[in-house]
């Protein structure tokens, strides 16, 4: 029998050696998910990590990841997240065949970063790092069996120096063994956290929200323009945009919700559930909401009617009075269940605007995604100072005294939204043909109403377009400008007029700190008529 020779020996325990260290962190995240479960979801390695590299993104790394993948870039930052761990536990199973202590303790060490990011979200506790540990000493264990059977010498016959002789069948039926206990392991931890999350969807199914004590008046007629392409007045919550930190969406139980409110100037403490919330007169109100992430001409803008209790009634019950009354506090800490915290103006909270506690969205309670059972939402301010999602705590203090979540990150304190507006159609590079096209859009300015919406191609003047009735001044308003257009590439240019008089400004800016600035431009290529007859045509004759 003519040995094997050293090099393709050593090339085939490399292989299998990588092969180990993936199949072991595969063993590892089954387990630390199925551990999850007992302790809460957000302590799984993958969703705490991922929530600690977003906590830690500069900002305008973040922005671009918005911009480049919207919605989806929760969904990328975990991919990531996998692609990296799956090369590192790659090459703990390479080096673990030359030397198994070591390869273990590269394999232990992401649980060892795991633990450390669970224990570094908002509202984490020592337990959270458990699931991440007990990952690890899986991973590590795994990752010892099948390296010890790749590194098995021959009972008999072994060359000299010899030590790879794990019949590729046996080491096969050993990794499909432990990727069909990891994938079982996998499975309940997911089953058991939707059964865990199942009194939440049933008291979300179960909750028939009040009639309100103030109904908002009917959309009016003229709101909606019909032109194809404009953006629907009222934004469906299924199209809703969600921009959060959240990277598992936290399903809270409504029987178990409470909501406290203490602080500087409170001098009667609150804590409610949500009977008690829903017992108090209930306000519907339609308002549009926007990102501060949002580019010029961006899609995080979205309109709703929302049903839910004023706010400023609840800090006057307990005692708040706004710094123009002489109140000490001037910033309102909102922190959700998942220990984010928005910080708001008491000012503006309490200046007359509709500023809700809301407990439903387009006549439904919140839906997980957006909030449920309770969120907050402020007409004229941007998300990351007032929307707060999921909330569980109001806390009274000063702009001096506390930086909240994004404040900390580079975002000015104070975020009232600027006035903006949108080309929806026609699309960038659309070719439409020449006569007339109807160019529309929408534009808000939140709290101020929009007066007036103006359009020019190629740096012309400025014509007025045709403005959707009013909903009032929280929502966007759609308008319709009908161009004469022409053969060739043209640049469309929008802006519009707030309810103070104010022009939106053209000048450039980006996102960070505060909003965006600058007027949203479309270029389109408009086609000449052909010149020929639908007769002509179709008989082929010129």
């Amino acid at each position: 029998m003519v040995p094997e020779k050293a090099e393709p020996r050593q090339s085939r325990r490399r292989v299998l050696g990588a092969v180990s260290g993936v199949v072991a962190a595969c063993a590892g995240l089954a387990v630390a998910e199925l551990a999850a479960v007992v302790v809460r979801p957000e302590a799984a390695p993958l969703t705490a990590v991922g929530g600690a590299v977003v906590d830690r993104t500069p900002a305008a790394l973040k922005e671009w990841a918005i911009r480049q993948f919207g919605t989806a870039d929760k969904l990328v930052l975990t991919l990531g997240i996998v692609a990296v761990l799956a090369v590192v536990a790659a090459l703990a199973g390479l080096i673990a065949v030359r030397h198994l202590p070591a390869g273990i303790a590269l394999a232990g060490s992401f649980g060892l970063i795991g633990a450390a990011a669970a224990l570094s979200r908002p509202e984490a506790s020592w337990n959270d790092a458990l699931p991440s540990l007990v990952g690890a000493l899986a991973s590590a264990g795994v990752l010892y069996l099948l390296v010890t059977a790749v590194n098995r010498p021959r009972l008999a016959g072994a060359p000299p120096g010899g030590t790879w002789a794990m019949d590729r069948r046996g080491f096969g039926r050993m990794v499909l063994a432990v990727l069909a206990v990891s994938a079982g392991a996998g499975y309940a931890g997911r089953r058991l956290g939707a059964y865990g999350s199942a009194g939440a969807t049933t008291s979300r199914a179960d909750l028939v929200l009040p009639r309100p004590a103030v109904p908002a008046p009917p959309v009016p007629a003229g709101a909606e323009l019909r032109v194809p392409g404009i953006s629907p007045f009222v934004t469906p919550n299924r199209d809703f945009y969600r921009v959060d930190t959240a990277l598992v969406v936290p399903r809270v139980d409504a029987d178990g919700w409470r909501l406290t409110l203490h602080g500087e100037g409170v001098t009667r403490p609150l804590t409610l559930d949500l009977r008690e919330l829903l017992a108090r007169p209930l306000v519907e109100h339609d308002i549009t909401l926007t990102c501060v992430s949002n580019e010029v001409g961006g899609p995080y803008a979205g309109n709703a009617r929302w049903l839910g209790v004023r706010l400023a009634d609840l800090l006057r019950e307990a005692g708040v009075r706004p710094p123009s009354q002489g109140g000490p506090a001037d910033q309102l800490v909102a922190r959700s269940v998942d220990g984010m915290t928005l910080g708001t103006p008491v000012e503006t909270v309490m200046d007359g605007r509709e500023a809700l506690l809301a407990v439903g969205m387009n006549g439904e309670p919140l839906p997980f995604a957006h909030g449920f059972p309770v969120r907050m939402v402020v007409p004229g301010l941007y998300g990351y100072v007032s929307a707060c999602k999921w909330l569980t705590e109001l806390r009274l203090t000063t702009f001096a005294a506390y930086d909240a979540y994004w404040v900390r990150r580079s975002w000015a304190a104070r975020g009232p939204v600027k006035t903006q507006s949108r080309i929806d159609t026609p699309r960038p590079l659309a070719e439409p043909t020449e006569g007339r096209v109807a160019v529309a859009g929408v534009a808000w300015a939140q709290h101020r109403g929009i007066a007036g919406v103006e359009v020019r191609v190629d740096g012309g003047p400025w014509q007025e377009a045709r403005l959707a009735a009013a909903d009032g001044v929280d929502t966007w308003r759609q308008w319709v400008w009908q161009w004469a257009a022409t053969p060739g590439t043209h640049t469309l240019e929008v802006r519009a007029t707030d309810g103070a008089g104010a022009v939106q400004t053209g000048e450039r800016a980006g996102t960070v700190p505060d909003g965006a600035t600058g007027w949203h431009s479309v270029v389109v290529r408009v086609r000449a008529h052909t010149g020929l007859t639908g007769a002509a045509r179709g008989s082929g004759r010129s």
